[in-house]
């Protein structure tokens, strides 16, 4: 029997519409990988690429089905503005030369994010899908994985086979689900027709209400998985990315069953009206920042009091934030607080401004002297010089565990009680290695000061168990305080936005 030949490609954003447009820079300088490239990188023990693909291709021999990897072209920025048009229209191209040229092919698994939107697209994975479709024709299985903060189009589900959802937030699962989809796949080589159900609520959840592990998402995703027979071969409940701000948007339910159309959307009529049941429990409790800080203190100056750990949720880099605001920091400064780490504060000025002084030196040091805007001001503050590193380090723990990082030059800077982690290169601080690279161990810290939603618990649970977790309430570009956004992309009524509203499951 012949190898199978199976492409491997993709493409990663989550567009935040209120952030700065993502353009070919932001992609070419976190992943672009294409062709042997792609596989080089693939052999690497840390590779750069996203997880999934390294999954995919372990379940695949795992399986020990004969097969060939074709590489074809993954590219991903951090989470941002829409991708520049022209870029992603470059990338498509390049992606469907790369497979016209590799065929024939037997499958394509595609590594998506889902949530991405263009300068003058809505729907641009839904596009990368349907033209892998044109090429490779209705035969060939096409799987996709995608983030659970996907915003799902009907082409996006009409285009493709089978579509598998992560189903862990914090985000921790990208390789198990790559290998679910390389299991469907094999199915599908033996013969399995999948049948599949979507549908999308009227229903935006904000981000901190979307953990995996409790709490009203938590308990769609398990009974999700709970259902799971020889009929039903996926459960993805997708919660969507609010920022994202289109028409899409929408908690939305896929349901892919083996060969059982009828099975698949009761299921999913099932799931859609417990979700929408429990729409009231999508509810946001955030700490003010007077209270934060408050707790900060005590934590510092009494080693009675736990310490903690501060999510600054409007700031999260991994949700398009820049990374640089300055409201908490500012905060904890002028309240004096001890033995507190804060990062990772993306300010490539600023790190190489530290850079100049070199190590032992206290300077003025100036935040966001060069990238000032609505929500990141200007913030001054005498700082020394703790240290300086390249800003290469492999994730230990959460959503970057063994992968190989780069957040650029890098400082540590100390502000009184305060040591800050300021980089070149933005990243949310999922990870306790943003600290650790430069000696400090985690379990000295009174407070630690993160710049992430919640994929930042994966990385910290360790010593931070939900009790001593505080979300923060201040400006940015990913508050979860929906009023401060103009979100003119639903279509409405939508929920929570218009609370009072009704909805009919489609028949």
């Amino acid at each position: 029997m012949a190898k199978k030949r199976i492409a491997l490609m993709g493409m990663h954003l989550e567009s935040n519409s209120f952030a700065p447009v993502s353009a070919e820079a932001a992609f070419r300088s976190c992943c672009h990988l294409a062709g042997q490239a792609l596989a080089d990188d693939l052999a690497h023990p840390h590779p750069s690429a996203p997880a999934e693909l390294p999954g995919f291709r372990d379940e695949m021999d795992a399986i020990g089905i004969e097969w060939e990897l074709v590489p074809i072209l993954i590219t991903g920025a951090e989470p941002g503005g829409p991708a520049d048009h022209a870029f992603f229209e470059a990338v498509r191209n390049e992606m469907q030369t790369r497979l016209e040229d590799a065929m024939p092919l037997d499958g394509v698994y595609f590594s998506a994010h889902g949530a991405m939107t263009t300068t003058e697209s809505d729907d641009p994975d839904g596009e990368a899908f349907e033209m892998v479709r044109r090429v490779v024709g209705p035969d060939v299985p096409v799987i996709a994985t995608l983030d659970l903060h996907a915003n799902i189009s009907e082409r996006m589900v009409t285009e493709t086979d089978i579509l598998v959802s992560y189903i862990t937030n914090p985000h921790v699962d990208q390789r198990e689900r790559a290998a679910e989809a390389a299991r469907l796949m094999s199915e599908i080589f033996d013969g399995m027709k999948p049948e599949t159900a979507f549908i999308r609520l009227p229903m935006v959840a904000p981000t901190v209400t979307l953990l995996s592990a409790k709490g009203p998402y938590a308990d769609l995703i398990n009974y999700g998985q709970s259902m799971l027979t020889d009929a039903i071969a996926n459960v993805s409940v997708v919660a969507g990315f609010a920022y994202g701000n289109t028409a899409m948007n929408g908690i939305a339910v896929i349901v892919t069953a083996r060969g059982d159309g009828s099975a698949a959307q009761t299921l999913a009529r099932d799931i859609a009206g417990r979700a929408w049941a429990s729409r009231g429990q999508f509810k946001i409790n955030l700490t003010s920042l007077t209270t934060a800080v408050i707790r900060a203190q005590a934590s510092g100056n009494n080693l009675t009091h736990p310490a903690i750990i501060m999510a600054d949720v409007a700031d999260n880099p991994g949700g398009g934030g820049r990374g640089n605001t300055t409201y908490i920091l500012e905060a904890l400064i002028e309240a004096g607080v001890l033995d507190c780490y804060y990062g990772i504060f993306h300010d490539p000025a600023l790190a190489a401004s530290a850079a100049v002084q070199g190590i032992g030196i206290t300077f003025r040091a100036v935040f966001n002297a060069e990238t000032e805007s609505t929500f990141s001001k200007r913030f001054e503050a005498e700082a020394t010089v703790a240290a300086l590193h390249d800003g290469q380090c492999v994730g230990t723990l959460g959503i970057y565990a063994d992968q190989s990082l780069d957040l650029g030059p890098t400082a540590l800077l100390e502000v009184g009680g305060i040591k800050i982690v300021v980089v070149s290169k933005r990243k949310q601080c999922a990870d306790p290695v943003f600290f650790q690279m430069f000696g400090l161990k985690i379990e000295d810290a009174r407070t630690i000061v993160v710049k992430s939603r919640g994929h930042f618990r994966a990385g910290f649970d360790p010593w931070f168990p939900s009790g001593q977790v505080i979300e923060v309430d201040a400006p940015g570009l990913t508050s979860p305080v929906f009023d401060n956004f103009d979100f003119d992309g639903f279509n409405r009524p939508i929920y929570p936005l218009d609370p009072d509203m009704d909805w009919d499951m489609p028949s």
